[in-house]
């Protein structure tokens, strides 16, 4: 079968191909298909499957993906990690929010990035997500939870949030995600854990034991307001005594 894939720009094409064709060749691997051609004079991409069967459908409905993200200046290496299951792909383009004006979209691809990079890498290391901005877009690939808190992060600082709202909207999402991920989902069941009769036959004074304790127990349960029932555990068993003294 053979699927025709997003075109690569140019400038993009020889970060994809990659020396001696290293990178189309692990590329292929990865994805486990039998062929990947790239047009060098276009940009075009085409892959050559196998037989229904020989291949993961998954990879091949995520592929296109992994393509689009080199095309947008993401390393092909960083790229590659969409192949997985639980990683996926957004893209925000700055020109929804700044227009097509060059200037603007400058000024807000170096308000992403941040001095040395330090803006990006914290979004990146709270979300566990890969970004790279490329033009007037900004390719994001991660896991479904962190890659919607990095796209809010990117959305807000195209809209005109300040840096240090952002970061606080970093940390407080990632502080709720770690509280979900330590709560526990339990059923408790309650379970008769009195002793049965033939183990109770083998331990001399167990079943006395048991019944003290089953006592105990039903005493707790009553309700203060049942006159009745109030009285009848206050009622003592022939092997119960009350000792006080005064001080």
């Amino acid at each position: 079968m053979r699927q025709t894939l997003p075109r690569v720009p140019k400038d993009r094409i020889a970060v994809l191909i990659g020396a001696k064709g290293q990178t189309r060749r692990d590329l292929q691997a990865a994805a486990g298909c039998k062929s990947i051609q790239i047009h060098s004079d276009t940009g075009d991409v085409d892959v050559e499957w196998g037989e229904p069967g020989s291949y993961d459908p998954v990879k091949a409905f995520k592929l296109p993906d992994v393509i689009k993200a080199v095309g947008r200046g993401m390393a092909p290496r960083r790229a590659i990690q969409l192949l997985q299951d639980d990683w996926f792909f957004e893209m925000v383009d700055l020109r929804d929010h700044v227009g097509k004006r060059s200037n603007q979209q400058r000024r807000i691809r170096a308000r992403i990035i941040g001095t040395e990079g330090k803006i990006r890498k914290l979004i990146e290391q709270h979300t566990d997500t890969e970004i790279s901005i490329y033009n007037s877009t900004v390719v994001l690939v991660g896991e479904e939870n962190g890659l919607m808190i990095a796209r809010q992060s990117i959305e807000m600082l195209a809209s005109g949030s300040e840096h240090g709202t952002v970061i606080k909207f970093l940390e407080k999402e990632r502080r709720r995600i770690r509280l979900e991920s330590r709560s526990i989902d339990y059923i408790e069941e309650k379970v008769d854990d009195t002793p049965s009769s033939e183990f109770v036959d083998l331990v001399p004074g167990l079943a006395a034991v048991a019944e003290r304790r089953n006592r105990r127990l039903k005493a707790h349960q009553v309700d203060p307001e049942d006159e009745e029932a109030v009285s009848k555990v206050m009622v003592l068993a022939e092997d119960e005594v009350v000792d006080w003294e005064e001080e």
